[in-house]
């Protein structure tokens, strides 16, 4: 079966020839390593990187992609953003709303231009979805990476809104709103498009625990959620879910919401807490460990994290699916180690 085939099948739980696996490469690694060496390891790896070609550098983590240290910029949302490495994302370093009194003049972008990160053609994306089944390929669509929670704290500040949670701020909900009445024409224009697979990417979790409180969730963020998702899973289309940290007090609401496929972070939310809560419930798209094992450990380490993840959450029936992110600092050893690992248990239920 082709890369289409075996994918949706994996996460329909019906019998995937392998496990899919992923692996990107972040923008800011091409001036942290040796160009050469990254395409030798591409060229190394035909299952990972099947159509590489020599001086093509796959870069698929483009959040920043295009971002250049020390130089501000205003997104369109009106923060102002900054990095210190290129390539690496951008952080917002001033707030569009450090004062609600500038609410009442606040605007979204227009969505018919924008996915609210980037300039989009709808056109572009109907040929392209159109086309997707023919080309092996699955039509995806989705809201751009912090589509509600990050936003509002782009917008506001982190711990400004924290307190306007708090305080419970009246103004608040209308700004919610106002992010969900531009979300949910995003997604209505992916639907149009034809999209079969609907990502809904918002990070929410810190190192121990969620970056906000399951009560807040379930009041300011959860409907939302619920009501951007419900036209998609009424399309039939696969609902993907990624949330960054340590998010197991959250993660039945975001499942409830009618999430297929789950992307969650390995070590942060435990594999065994994975497996026993997750496992065969849910499609879990294994996000695999940055920080930790791939950065500080020897190549036999990686090799062991990979082999436990896969016999620990794998299944025959499929229900798996796994991704890494390669970011600078990581050894080229261990990144050989880990293509290597997920190239030989990617059939490891074959």
């Amino acid at each position: 079966m082709n890369v289409r085939e075996n994918l949706l099948r994996a996460v329909r739980f019906e019998r995937p020839d392998y496990i899919p696996m992923v692996f990107h490469i972040n923008a800011a690694c091409w001036h942290h390593y040796p160009p050469a060496a990254l395409e030798d390891l591409m060229a190394g790896h035909p299952f990972l990187f099947p159509e590489f070609e020599r001086g093509h550098r796959r870069v698929e983590l483009e959040l920043g992609s295009d971002a250049v240290s020390g130089v501000e910029h205003v997104d369109l949302w009106g923060c102002t953003r900054e990095t210190t490495d290129d390539g690496i994302a951008t952080l917002v370093t001033r707030p569009a709303l450090t004062s609600w009194d500038d609410f009442e003049a606040y605007r979204a972008p227009d969505p018919a231009t924008t996915t609210g990160l980037d300039p989009i053609d709808w056109s572009e994306v109907a040929a392209r979805f159109a086309s997707a089944e023919a080309d092996g390929e699955v039509a995806r669509g989705g809201l751009r990476h912090g589509h509600t929670f990050l936003a509002l704290q782009d917008i506001r500040g982190y711990e400004n809104l924290l307190y306007d949670m708090v305080d419970e701020e009246p103004r608040l909900p209308r700004l919610v709103a106002l992010l969900e009445e531009f979300n949910a024409e995003v997604v209505r224009r992916y639907l149009e498009c034809g999209a079969e697979w609907m990502g809904y990417a918002d990070d929410m979790g810190a190192q121990v625990g969620p970056m906000i409180s399951p009560d807040h969730f379930r009041r300011y963020l959860k409907p939302t959620y619920e009501r951007l998702m419900a036209p998609a899973r009424e399309a039939g289309c696969i609902i993907h879910m990624h949330s960054d940290g340590d998010i197991r007090e959250l993660v039945w609401d975001l499942i409830g919401s009618g999430v297929q496929v789950v992307n969650l972070q390995d070590r942060v939310n435990g594999i065994e807490w994975i497996r026993d809560n997750l496992k065969s419930k849910v499609c879990v798209d294994l996000d695999i460990d940055r920080a930790d094992t791939t950065r500080f450990g020897t190549p036999e380490q990686v090799e062991a994290l990979i082999r436990e993840e896969v016999t620990t959450l794998g299944s025959r029936e499929g229900g798996l699916t796994m991704i890494y992110g390669l970011y600078p600092g990581v050894p080229l050893e261990n990144a050989a180690a880990l293509m290597d690992a997920l190239e030989r248990y990617a059939g490891h239920w074959s």
